[in-house]
């Protein structure tokens, strides 16, 4: 009979038990939800806890914004999901790098480690001109230097590895005058420059009623200032005399321009800006340089884009290998 009451009271105090942590009576201590588990990347735990050390200055941007109270903000609360997706995406690579390096016996040396630190920690200090500069940005990102110091460390692991693991990607002769031949226009002797107009709307299906009656005849500029968003429309869209590399526009725009052939208006081309259609109305082509002159430079722009494409690869092996498992809803 006592046993039958021993295991009554047993399950009762189980039931009620698991009904308080169904109703948040029961609740982690801070401790606890620190240690709570995110994500594991090769057998090692990633916990709360490292999200949330990262997370104390954009804490602070959202409380400025939306008040302390911003977790009751459905705006905020997105802003700060996208934050610690981020985060983790971020925790993860170094967690692959790390183990890696290690496992490759790549690590830098303590001494080694700590000269680059204080290294990049200087160039910190220096972009921002101040001593009360730099304190003041610390304070806003709500760490301490040592902290600081603490996510410079994973980089310099990361800058070790990648020089290892592209130090063998090389450029040939045949990339470099095939890249050449596809790119003339970046090596003119003079800048090469094209003069241009456009409408720019919000919507694909704007964009392609328009190229429609301009491909019947209606005027640029006439439908520049009917349909145009932009500052541009009342000047018929007009943007001016452009070098092909000017840095002041967004480069996917630039790229389509152009390809547009001379006198006649694009296709819709969708930038970060909506849709634009794009009419070169003259340009300026020089010659280019000889190859012989400019592939240095070429091998040394195919060298960086090669070891990227070498480097990426090789971290989309490793985080296969790696068995990354996520618990979001830990986030």
């Amino acid at each position: 009979m006592k046993n039958v009451k021993k295991i009554i009271s047993a399950a009762l105090i189980t039931l009620f038990a698991t009904s308080l942590i169904g109703c948040n009576m029961i609740e982690k201590t801070p401790e606890g939800i620190a240690k709570t588990e995110v994500a594991k990347v090769f057998g090692t735990k990633i916990t709360k806890g490292q999200i949330n050390d990262q997370l104390a200055g954009v804490i602070k941007q959202l409380q400025t914004q939306y008040g302390t109270n911003y977790t009751t903000n459905t705006e905020a609360m997105t802003q700060l999901t996208t934050q610690k997706q981020q985060v983790l995406a971020g925790l993860i690579n170094e967690e692959i790098v790390t183990y890696k390096a290690k496992e490759l016996k790549l690590v830098p040396t303590d001494a080694k480690l700590n000269a680059e630190i204080n290294k990049q920690l200087l160039e910190i200090k220096k972009s921002l001109g101040t001593d009360a500069k730099y304190k003041a940005a610390l304070t806003q990102a709500g760490i301490t230097e040592e902290a600081l110091k603490a996510r410079i460390k994973p980089s310099v692991i990361q800058d070790a590895l990648k020089t290892e693991t592209t130090k063998n990607v090389k450029v040939t002769d045949a990339e470099a005058q095939t890249y050449y031949n596809a790119n003339l226009a970046l090596y003119s002797t003079k800048p090469n420059t094209i003069h241009l107009a456009h409408i720019l709307v919000k919507t694909e299906a704007e964009a392609v009623a328009i190229k429609k009656r301009l491909d019947a005849g209606e005027d640029f500029a006439k439908l520049a200032k009917e349909k145009g968003t932009d500052g541009t429309k009342d000047t018929g869209g007009e943007l001016g005399t452009l070098k092909f590399d000017d840095t002041s526009m967004d480069a996917t725009f630039m790229a389509a321009a152009i390809k547009v052939p001379a006198g006649k208006v694009s296709e819709p081309v969708k930038t970060q800006f909506g849709y634009h259609l794009i009419k070169d109305i003259a340009r300026t082509n020089y010659p280019a340089k000889k190859f012989a002159v400019v592939k240095a430079e070429i091998e040394k722009t195919l060298l960086t884009k090669n070891k990227e494409t070498a480097w990426t690869a090789a971290m989309k092996k490793w985080t296969t290998e790696a068995n990354v498992t996520k618990i979001d809803k830990n986030l």
